[in-house]
């Protein structure tokens, strides 16, 4: 079975009703999204940060998995299908996807402040000051924010080095490090970008755009992978 890696971005999850630091225009209330997602804005205001993640959680409890979501998830009887996401929801999971591996974070968890080891699944929205791991420090949003490392890059590059066919969707490309997971996709495999807005991709000589929303453009590239 051929294995087909995806990395999914935003606009697969704004399907769902998720807001994306874009739709926020770059501001969450009357901060800039960097002051609520990095380790400075931890230290200096955790209250407000719990806040922002609080709110983009309970955004997610109430979501459901779209058609992109979906579509992805069935072509699972054809390939060995892999989901690199820059997304921190779990609606991948949700569609029913076997294989995800979260660049960013997972919104639905939350990890010890003292021991990034500890990590536990929510079952609730909320997440307090107060609520603390089993070695008695503070819980945090299980996210990487701005400045931190980026630890499942590492698997997410052998991945997209033994695609067989990549795809690319929901994503401009503009955020590093994930951006620069093309570079490790062989030249020579077919690559699929679904977005409705145009992206320029130098360098690819089996390449197919699908200027459409996630939703649409995964059905139409199922169809287009039924030749391989």
């Amino acid at each position: 079975m051929k294995k087909l890696v995806v990395l999914t971005g935003a606009g697969i999850s704004a399907e769902s009703g998720l807001k994306t630091f874009r739709d926020m225009g770059g501001l969450w209330e009357q901060y800039d999204v960097t002051e609520v997602a990095s380790p400075a804005a931890w230290r200096r205001n955790p209250e407000l940060v719990m806040r922002f993640y609080n709110e983009r959680r309970k955004a997610l409890f109430e979501a459901k998995p779209n058609a992109g979501h979906l579509g992805l998830a069935a072509l699972q009887k054809q390939f060995e299908v892999v989901i690199i996401t820059q997304n921190v929801d779990d609606l991948h999971e949700q569609a029913g996807s076997k294989q995800v591996v979260h660049l960013h974070g997972e919104l639905r968890k939350a990890r010890s402040t003292d021991d990034p080891n500890l990590i536990y699944t929510l079952d609730k929205w909320e997440l307090k000051m107060g609520d603390l791991c089993e070695k008695g420090s503070q819980l945090r949003p299980h996210i990487v924010w701005f400045g931190e490392a980026v630890p499942n890059m590492s698997v997410a590059a052998e991945f997209a080095k033994q695609a067989d066919v990549f795809a690319v969707i929901g994503t401009s490309l503009n955020v590093y490090p994930a951006a620069g997971l093309l570079d490790y996709v062989s030249k020579d495999i077919p690559v699929f970008f679904i977005d409705p807005d145009e992206l320029p991709v130098a360098n690819r000589k089996n390449f197919t755009f699908i200027k459409e929303k996630a939703g649409i453009g995964v059905q139409l590239m199922a169809k287009e992978l039924e030749k391989y």
